[in-house]
Formats: structure tokens, C-alpha cells, sequence
């Protein structure tokens, strides 16, 4: 099982969206905890995963040899890329 660690930027993010959200996201990490690469996938071109939760996107990074996933910043999809 991963740990679930947020960066500074993506745990002010979190903190602002409504409840239920708020709620759908956490689930999402319940799941990825257990299998990581069985809900995420590569961001293309760049080093970092991406899980989908509904309209919203969570930018992610993976130490497998600490079983730890590090959030690294979450936002609208329309937003997350740029």
C-alpha cells in the first residue's frame, strides 16, 4: 500500500473546493493507494501520472522504492495543463 503525500500548492487547492469534491477526491486516492497504475496514466512528455477524477485532474509523482504518491497539484482539466 502507497502513502498519499500533498504538496503545498495541491493541499491550498484541495482545500478550496466544495465538500463534495472534496469527498470524491479522497475516494479516488483510497483507490489509487492500493493499485497505482491501474487508475492513473503517464503524462505524455513528461515524468509525472494523471488521475481522472470527473472534471478534475490530479498531476501526480510516484516513489515506488518509498511506496510513496505525492500529489503534486490539482485543478480543473481545463487548467491543469497549461
Amino acid at each position: 500500500m502507497y502513502d498519499i503525500v500533498f504538496y503545498e500548492k495541491a493541499r491550498n487547492s484541495f482545500d478550496k473546493f466544495p465538500v463534495d469534491l472534496r469527498g470524491r477526491i479522497l475516494s479516488v486516492f483510497e483507490r489509487i493507494k492500493f493499485r497505482p497504475f491501474h487508475f492513473i496514466k503517464r503524462k505524455e512528455g513528461s515524468p509525472y501520472f494523471i488521475a481522472r477524477i470527473g472534471e478534475y485532474r490530479a498531476i501526480l509523482d510516484i516513489d515506488q522504492k518509498k511506496s510513496v504518491i505525492y500529489v503534486i497539484e490539482i485543478g480543473h482539466r481545463k487548467n491543469i495543463y497549461n
